[in-house]
This record gives C-alpha cells, structure tokens and sequence, in this order.
C-alpha cells in the first residue's frame, strides 16, 4: 500500500509540473501542498540533474515566528558584528562553479538565438540547487570568508543580470529554479546559521519569480526562515541591504507589500491555502520589511521616502481592532500592524488617533450624564462639547482661561463663540479662533517665538518669565487641532516634533524630564543654518582651535538687551575649546540652543499637547508625520483640487471656471501655494487631501475692476465674473500675492 501512494505522489508531481510549463507556473502552488501531504523518501543528492525533495515534514516544524516589538521593532545597528557576539562557524568548502558573468551573458545570447537552453538550464540547475551552489556562483571569492556587515561578499551584477534574464527563460528552466529553492529551504538545519546561509537568504529574497502569487507558498517559506533568524544574523542583513540599489531595494520592499496585501484581499482565494494554515505568512513578511525599514533608516538620505512602505490595503481593514489587539497583548503572542507602524499611512493613523480620542471622548460625555441623571439634574446638550466663550480684544488670556478651567473637556468636539456677537459656530468661528491666536502668538513682538529667516521657522524664545503657560496654550492648540481636523499654519522645524514624541506619553513619574531628543548639527541646521554652518567649519578646521578661535565653554545669549553667559559644563569658561575636545563642544552647545536653554518653555508645551492627544497612538507616529497632522502635506495636487471643487453662483462648465483653472494649474508651484494660502489660511494640504478642503468658489456680483475676495473660515473664494483669461490671471495673481500671512513677518 505504502508503495502505491508513493507512486501516486509521484505522478501527481510530475502531471503538476507538466501542467505548469504550458505557459505559466500556477499549479505550483498545489504541486507543494501535494508534496506538503507525502512524505518523499530520497534524501541525498545522486548528481546535479536530479532532483529530490527532502522529508517534507520539516515545512511545517519550522521554528515558530516570536514577536517582540513593544519598541517597535528597533533593530541594535550601533553594535558592530564583534559585538553581536554572533558565533563564527568554519565556512564549508564550496563546490567549483567557474562561470562568470560574461559566460553566462554569452550562454544566455547563443541560447536565445539557437533555441538551444542546454547550457543556461545546467547553470541555473546547479546554482539554485542548494546554498554552497549559490554562494560558490555569486561570492565574489570562494576563499575568503567575508564576515563584515559592510561587504556582503556577493557579486551584485552578475546576482541581478541572472535574475534579470531568469523571467525571459523558458518554463521548464523557470520551474527548475524553484525546485531547487524547495529544496534549499527543506533541508536540515542543525545548529547556527553561517555567513555563506545568510548570502544565500539575500540573494534568495531578490528573486523577481516572487512577484508571481502561483510562487507565494515557496516565498512565504523564505520569509519564515528569514524572519526567525537570531538578531545577530538580522544585523548582517540590514547592512547588507542598505548597500542596495534604489531600483533593487524599492522592488524588495513592493513585492513584500503586494505579498501581505494579496495575503490579505486575494484575488483568487483558491490560489492559497486556508488562511488557518497560513496565518504566519503576514507575521514573517512584515517581519523582513522591519529589517528593510532599519536599514533604510540607516542610509542619508534614505534610499525611498518613509511612505513608500505605507500599505494603503491596511486602510481597509479594521484598524481599532489592530489599535486594541495591540493595546491588550503589547508585542507578545497576538500579531497587529501596530507593532510595524512604518506600514499604516498616515491617514489610517489619524483613523486611529481620531477614533481612540472619540471613544474617549464619548466615555467623559458619558460619564457627565450619568452625573447630572443621578443628581436629578437636566442633561445639557452642551456638555458633549468644548465650549469656548472669548472677547476678541482679550484672545489670549480669555482662550488660556476657559481651556485652564474646562480642562477636563479638552477632548470633547470644540465649538467657539466670540462675546457679543451673534453665530453659531458651523466650523467657521472654530477657525478663526484658531486662525486669530496663531497670527497673535507668533508674533514676533510678542515674544514667545523667533522667526528664523534663514530657514522660515519660529523657535522657542529661551528667555525667562514666571509664567510658562502661555507655551502649554501653544501646545493644547496643536493638540485640538489634530483632533479637530484643523491644519494650523505653523511653521516649526522637524526637530520640534522629535522633541514632542519625546517621549510619546506623558511618564508616570513626574521627575522624567519630557522633550528632550538628541540633536545633532543637522537639526540645528534647520533652524540657525548660519550658526550649524560655523560650528561644522570649527569641526573641519585645520588649524589650531585653541590659538586661533580663543573659545571656551561658555555662550552669551541676549535677553532684554542684557548679555547674559552660559557654561557648557562646570567651569566651562575656563575650559579652552581645543583640537582634542571641540567635538564635545559643538554637541553641548546644540544640546544647549535645542534642550536645555528651552527645557522649561518645551516642557509646557509638551505637556498641553499630550493634555489632549494623550493616545498611545502617537507611539506609532514618526516626527514627520506628527507634523503632517498638525500643519497638513506640503504635497499639492490642484486637479484634485479642481474635481473637489463645490461652486455657488458658477457651473463648472461656465468660461469664468473655465478661465479660472486654465490658470490655476498653469500656475508654478510658489504661485498655488499662494492661492491655497488666500483661500483657507494654510498653504499645506489636510491628510485626508484636497476633498477635506471643502474648497468653494462663489460668485460675486462686483464690477470686474475689482479683485478676489476669500473667506478663509470657510475656504472660500468670492470670484468676480472676469470676461477674460488674462483679467482673471492679473486680478488673482495680485489678490494672491498681497494678502497678509499669519504668524510671519
């Protein structure tokens, strides 16, 4: 009986495979689960062309992928491979493989001229049949060991020209490629894996087969084994896959997104296993998109954008349900994308920001009307809002009252009323509101920030008061902004939201100092690009620091029109700056002009955004994106604009409209930025897009002399009816271009 079923497992095999090669590889995936359920006997290699597949059990007994991310995954990459502690193995003797790129490049040209594949078929035959194969075909040199995390040892352009000409090979020879990858991940482990496995892994995971959904059973294989790798192992291969291309490193990051989202959505659920069986596929790959991530992180400037590991497949899944798993089971046992929140967009974490600040929200409400019904009172409809009663001659005392008094209802949706007029506040009086105190807070005679010319930003002013809350007003506004869908023109240098995710939630214990981030020249580039410019020349000069700058660590600041001075460390202004220690200097004196000299003034303003956003969500925001939720995307689209347009007055089709976007998207980019500016407060674009606008143009019945008005509590534009192009183009340019900024000089 035993003999029949192997025989049957074996026709089954074969009839899999030469289904398979009439075209395309899609009954791969049922050839491995039918070997999946047989056991195959051989289990020793006879000679190159023959293929056997190891006892099969061994797919299933693979290590199970741990989790561990509450520090959302950090990879250590300070440490250097000696440190690592990782054993070294003695590296096999690897198998003769004499071809080299051009041989292979003049094989594959013959090959495709004669229809002759012989040649080609060996060669792929035997590199991909097992890892010693692999390393032997692509180590730059048999006999050296290349244990560094800096030098993968693999010869890059011969890896990517054989993977390049493997999709443009017939069939068969396609198919004998991921036979020997089975085969590869099948075998035994015993003990710690060599540096020769891991190039092996590396060059496994650039395979462009993977792309194909028939190879995601062979692929999630590879992933498995990847992602269960000892951390040692890890921090070789993100050194060695920063050293990527762009091209080659965008490509891995894409085919392992378009992996979880077709895990996730499938186009054809039969083409995969049950999800029951499979449910370490998702774990695995966000696992090695992690190790991605780290390196990417690691390369200035990064190699892609941050976004480009954004999967917007996650905006349709239910995230509060990621959002909870997480909040209950941390990073042990139950896998959530929050635990790699490099994947979900920007947009699904203010989803979640918004909906966590919403439940908290409605339990606070909740829990007034359970109050005012158990003390017999009547339930008030105004106790589900924020309700802000202000005098617009007294803006900023009025505003930092009602917030210090209604504190414990900062969560609650916001509604503004100014004093003696007459209005329900539809989001318009929200606006201004917010509009008015920015203008009023930023500037620069009030003295609570300096414009920065050089770079465009406000900072803190360091000098002393009595009385910080004015700074926490600062910070509850940017706080009721996010969560009320407000985008705030405010202008503060990135490393102001590194400082405000420092750390992410307000420490139980009161003593932990809040706001402070390490900083380097380049953050203080960002806001005095003169001063970074002359400590990084001090940091390069040639000549005698100590004799030829006669400094000390000390710094003088002015306040009030006092020079006042600084030490650095105790006794700094007896210590000389000198060649051996200038480096110590320049770190604590940008430490000094970030941190320190401004503890107290970040300090509050820290604490009134975290009054309100206090969400462990913001431990799965980046700096940057912090700041896209406060101040909105730089990133313009005007035909977005233009199809979410609402008119009053106008159809789109009238030549006035017609006239008006003509212009508008012919326009450069400083000139737009203008126009969305004019018409809603902000030049930057809410993270919902260019819909949450709510933009609309209005008819105004005025002589055509006369320029466009705007309503920017309403985003709102008020258009004269131009009779032509270039009219329209010269009122609007002038309108655009003279209306006042808030909060800048």
């Amino acid at each position: 009986g035993r003999r029949r079923r192997k025989k049957e497992t074996e026709r089954q095999i074969k009839g899999g495979l030469d289904r398979g090669s009439k075209g395309q590889i899609s009954t791969f995936s049922s050839f491995i689960s039918t070997v999946n359920q047989k056991k195959e006997a051989a289990e020793n290699r006879s000679s190159p062309t023959h293929l056997v597949f190891p006892n099969i059990k061994n797919v299933r007994d693979l290590p199970p992928i741990c989790l561990d991310v509450r520090q959302k995954q950090r990879i250590s990459t300070e440490a250097s491979s000696s440190e690592m502690k990782a054993p070294v193995l003695p590296e096999p003797v690897l198998p003769n493989q004499p071809k080299t790129i051009k041989d292979f490049q003049e094989d594959t040209e013959k090959a495709k001229s004669s229809g002759d594949w012989k040649a080609v078929h060996d060669f792929y035959l035997t590199t991909f049949d097992s890892f010693p194969e692999l390393n032997a075909a692509f180590k730059k040199d048999a006999t050296t060991s290349f244990n560094t995390i800096e030098d993968s040892g693999i010869n890059a352009k011969f890896v990517n020209a054989v993977y390049d000409a493997l999709l443009n090979t017939p069939q068969d020879i396609q198919k004998t490629v991921l036979k020997g990858i089975i085969n590869s991940l099948l075998r035994e482990w015993k003990g710690p894996r060599t540096k020769d496995d891991l190039r092996a892994y590396f060059i496994l995971l650039q395979n462009p087969q993977f792309n194909n959904t028939s190879t995601y059973v062979i692929y999630a294989h590879l992933l498995r084994q990847i992602a269960t790798l000892v951390e040692a192992d890890h921090h070789f291969l993100v050194h060695w896959f920063k050293k990527l291309s762009q091209k080659r490193f965008k490509q891995l990051v894409e085919r392992l997104l378009q992996f979880i989202s077709l895990r996730l959505f499938p186009a054809k659920p039969e083409e995969f296993p049950p999800i029951t069986k499979c449910s370490w596929w998702i774990p695995s790959a966000s696992k090695v998109l992690s190790l991605l991530n780290t390196a990417n992180s690691l390369v200035h400037p990064p190699l892609i954008p941050y976004t480009d590991f954004y999967n917007s497949t996650l905006d349709h899944i239910d995230l509060m349900e990621e959002y909870h798993t997480w909040q209950s089971f941390g990073n042990s046992h139950r896998f959530s994308f929050c635990q790699y929140p490099f994947v979900i967009s920007i947009a699904a974490k203010k989803i979640i920001i918004q909906r966590d600040s919403e439940q908290q929200m409605i339990s606070i409400a909740r829990q007034s009307l359970v109050d005012k019904v158990s003390r017999r009172q009547r339930p008030d409809m105004n106790m589900l809002f924020l309700n802000m009663k202000v005098r617009r001659t007294h803006l900023v005392s009025d505003s930092l009252d009602e917030l210090t008094r209604k504190r414990a209802d900062l969560k609650k949706k916001l509604k503004v009323t100014f004093v003696g007029e007459a209005g329900l506040d539809m989001g318009g009086l929200t606006k201004e509101w917010f509009l008015l105190l920015i203008r009023q807070i930023f500037h620069p005679d009030y003295g609570m920030f300096t414009y920065h010319k050089d770079s465009h930003c406000h900072w803190f002013s360091s000098f002393k008061c009595d009385n910080y809350s004015e700074f926490r007003l600062v910070g509850i506004l940017m706080g009721l902004a996010v969560y009320n869908s407000i985008t705030l023109d405010i202008r503060f240098p990135p490393c102001c939201y590194k400082k405000l995710l420092s750390p992410p939630i307000i420490p139980s214990d009161q003593n932990i100092p809040v706001g402070i981030c390490s900083v380097t020249t380049d953050d203080l580039c960002q806001i005095m690009p003169e001063l970074a410019h002359g400590l990084s020349e001090l940091l390069s000069y040639e000549g005698n620091v100590e004799e030829d700058f006669y400094s000390t660590f000390q710094v003088f600041q002015e306040e009030f029109g006092i020079i006042k001075s600084y030490n650095l460390k105790p006794g700094g202004d007896k210590i000389p700056v000198t060649n051996q220690n200038r480096k110590e200097y320049v770190q604590l004196y940008v430490d000094f002009l970030l941190n320190k000299s401004i503890y107290k003034q970040f300090a509050a303003f820290y604490y009134g955004f975290h009054s309100v956003c206090a969400s462990n969500a913001l431990m799965l925001l980046r700096p940057e994106e912090v700041e896209i939720l406060v101040c909105g995307s730089p990133e313009l689209d005007m035909h977005a604009l233009q199809r979410s347009t609402q008119y009053d007055g106008y159809a789109k089709t009238d030549l006035t409209i017609r006239y008006f976007w003509d212009v508008v998207l012919g326009f450069p980019l400083d000139l737009q930025k203008k126009l969305l500016h004019f018409t809603t407060g902000s030049d930057r674009v809410p993270v919902g897009g260019m819909a949450d606008l709510n933009f609309k143009i209005s008819k105004n019945e005025t002589s055509t002399n006369w320029l466009p008005v705007a309503h920017t509590c309403f985003n709102q534009l008020c258009l004269p009816p131009y009779k032509s192009k270039k009219d329209l183009k010269q009122k609007l340019i002038i309108g655009i271009s003279n209306s006042e900024g808030f909060g800048l000089e």
